[in-house]
């Protein structure tokens, strides 16, 4: 079981961000099945560890949620042609699920980090995710104002948020803060020394775990949507 990353995955990504081409790629094709093995087994161990506590990702596996290290450059102005880091989105239905799940984000130079929550759902789940913030604003405040998940994910939620009040809110809704994200999203950053050490799995499970209430509060109004439609 693949507990942490080796000093070769790390190198092959720092040299990846300086060399991004395709000539440079093909010369180290190598060392990226070498790193992407290395991450895979990696997820595969934290898929197994976050099922334990978390069974509706017990069927996914890590070759379906790792995302791809080629770049899409068609409608971009950043022509670069690879990622220059390795992702995994672990979450009920797949790496493309529109449910809330966990992240992991592998890079170097102190950017990765772990995360999670809802990113960018559709709007009848957005309206539905947002109605059930303000019914239930203290099992809300309670889950994302815990001293334990402060301790590692700060006392702000990340995630895009509109500049107005939403649709049917007013300014002086008790939830406004929240209700005016588009997102909620919790990270938490994982410096390049914790990356090569032995306890990295044993702390990415820790942090799942204190995220999966927030996961749980988000997917329930979902479910009920989609159940309906």
């Amino acid at each position: 079981m693949n507990t942490h990353f080796a000093p070769d995955t790390l190198r092959f990504i720092s040299d990846l961000k300086k060399n991004n081409d395709r000539n440079w790629f093909q010369e180290n094709k190598s060392r990226y099945d070498a790193a992407r093995a290395d991450f895979l087994e990696f997820i595969s161990a934290w898929i197994k560890g976050i099922s334990a506590f978390d069974e509706s990702v017990a069927d996914q596996n890590a070759k379906d949620i790792v995302f791809r290290i080629y770049r899409d450059v068609r409608f971009s102005n950043d022509k670069r042609p690879y990622k220059d880091h390795f992702g995994a989105y672990l979450a009920p239905g797949g790496r493309k699920s529109v449910y809330p799940g966990y992240y992991f984000h592998l890079s170097t130079n102190n950017q990765s980090f772990m995360g999670g929550g809802l990113w960018m759902p559709p709007a009848n789940h957005l309206k539905a995710v947002r109605q059930e913030i303000d019914y239930n604003l203290p099992e809300f405040t309670g889950i994302v104002q815990n001293p334990g998940f402060i301790e590692y994910f700060g006392t702000e939620l990340a995630g895009e948020k509109l500049k107005t009040n939403p649709k049917g809110y007013d300014g002086d809704n008790p939830a406004i803060t929240y209700l005016k994200h588009k997102s909620w999203v919790a990270m938490h950053a994982i410096p390049d020394q914790q990356l090569g050490q032995t306890d990295l799995l044993q702390k990415s499970l820790q942090i799942a775990e204190t995220l999966k209430p927030l996961n749980d509060f988000l997917i329930r109004p979902m479910l009920e949507v989609s159940t309906e439609e």
